[in-house]
């Protein structure tokens, strides 16, 4: 993205949304974390009815999309991506400089950078942290 955010925000404000994906989305993380669209709601520090908004086909402002994502432990920028809004460069993990890592990191970084569908690479990523965290506590 080469235009400034404000440019961007406003061409994605008057873009046509498809709120099938981002739907998709927010009912696997609600199943997950088995939450209702209330109690997800109230915990992402929103009013009470913004998920059931979402679900009726309201595009979510950005910052309902970054308090969301939050909650349910997710980057930001899938959700703003989802939304139709552009991404911000505050939460692009790639901006990460990999230099600083040991080339092991990177090789398992790239790996899941590859995998598109954002709900399995969170449980590829999830699985490999409960397996790091089993390792440490022995």
């Amino acid at each position: 993205m080469d235009e400034p955010i404000a440019k961007a925000r406003r061409m994605a404000f008057n873009a046509p949304y498809d709120p099938e994906p981002m739907i998709a989305r927010i009912k696997d993380l609600l199943k997950k974390h088995n939450e209702s669209y209330r109690e997800a709601s109230l915990r992402s520090g929103l009013d009470h009815q913004a998920i059931r908004r979402i679900f009726a086909g309201q595009k979510p402002q950005m910052h309902i999309c970054i308090l969301l994502a939050d909650h349910f432990g997710v980057n930001p920028n899938e959700f703003l991506q989802l939304a139709g809004w552009p991404t911000l460069k505050a939460f692009d993990v790639s901006a990460v400089d990999s230099s600083n890592l040991p080339p092991e990191a990177t090789e398992i970084a790239m790996a899941v950078a590859r995998i598109s569908e954002p709900g399995v690479r969170r449980e590829v990523t999830d699985a490999m942290l409960t397996l790091l965290k089993k390792y440490f506590s022995d």
